[in-house]
């Protein structure tokens, strides 16, 4: 997956650095999670979990496209062919990153594998829980986009069967009807992916036809034409990710409850 040209890497002007809160002042408990989760040991013998790990942090630091199977032999210090006894490919490699990303999900423990507490409960744990697998892995995370899913009819973030079945179950103990299950299923996924695949791109991600402007000092000559934007510019620059996922998560979960009633 090549670069684009306009997106900014984590050292580089533009990418929006993670903090533990946004431009309104609010905690981002999400970001909190990551920021303080320790990075996986080297000292462990050559596996596949530890091939995807180190897949993974070079993918965050340089990108999925200079990800080869020599720049990661390198960084495991082995030779690329020792990678193939444990990953067929590159292709099988990023399949098997996507898993891990997929796995973090059901490692997290605030995630609920029920509605114990209600559905919407049972959604903003979920949410929440793929949430900050995006913000750990910010740049890996188009590839749960992007990779082919276990059916061509799952739609990503939840990609997995076993993610769906937990889903479809959950709202249907809740007292969802089959079509109104589905139709969640598709709105959540889709307010899911377009809000993570933004905000990763504020920091650094490739995500294909959308680009993050340079966020220098200097004006940029591209705005002379637009002086709307550029008068906007400051306000148009302030993260306001945790502040606008909450809003836009509560205005999914009344869509819910409507889809809920009427299906």
């Amino acid at each position: 997956m090549a670069r684009n040209a306009g997106a900014a890497g984590p050292d580089e002007p533009g990418a929006r650095e993670l903090t533990s809160t946004d431009a309104d002042g609010r905690t981002d408990a999400d970001a909190a999670v990551v920021l303080g989760e320790e990075p996986p040991s080297s000292r462990v013998a050559l596996d596949r979990r530890r091939i995807v790990d180190a897949a993974l942090a070079h993918i965050e630091e340089s990108g999925i496209g200079s990800l080869t199977m020599r720049r990661l032999g390198t960084r495991l210090g082995v030779e690329a062919m020792s990678l193939y006894r444990y990953v067929p490919g590159k292709e099988d490699l990023l399949d098997a990153v996507v898993e891990a990303l997929v796995d973090d999900m059901d490692a997290d423990p605030e995630e609920s594998t029920a509605p114990a507490s209600g559905w919407q409960d049972f959604l903003q744990r979920l949410a929440h829980g793929v949430r900050r697998v995006a913000l750990a892995h910010p740049k890996s995370f188009p590839l749960v986009a992007s990779r082919p899913p276990e059916a061509p009819w799952l739609r990503p973030p939840l990609r997995s069967l076993e993610w769906v079945e937990t889903f479809l179950n959950g709202l249907g103990e809740e007292g969802f009807s089959d079509a109104a299950a589905v139709a969640s299923y598709r709105a959540f996924t889709s307010f899911l992916l377009g809000t993570l695949l933004l905000e990763v791109a504020t920091m650094g991600a490739d995500i294909g036809p959308l680009d993050v402007l340079e966020d220098g000092e200097d004006a940029d000559p591209r705005l002379h034409d637009y002086p709307t934007v550029a008068r906007l510019r400051p306000g148009l620059r302030e993260d306001h990710a945790a502040t606008e996922f909450e809003e836009a998560l509560e205005e999914l979960l009344n869509r819910i409850a409507t889809i809920r009633v009427e299906l």
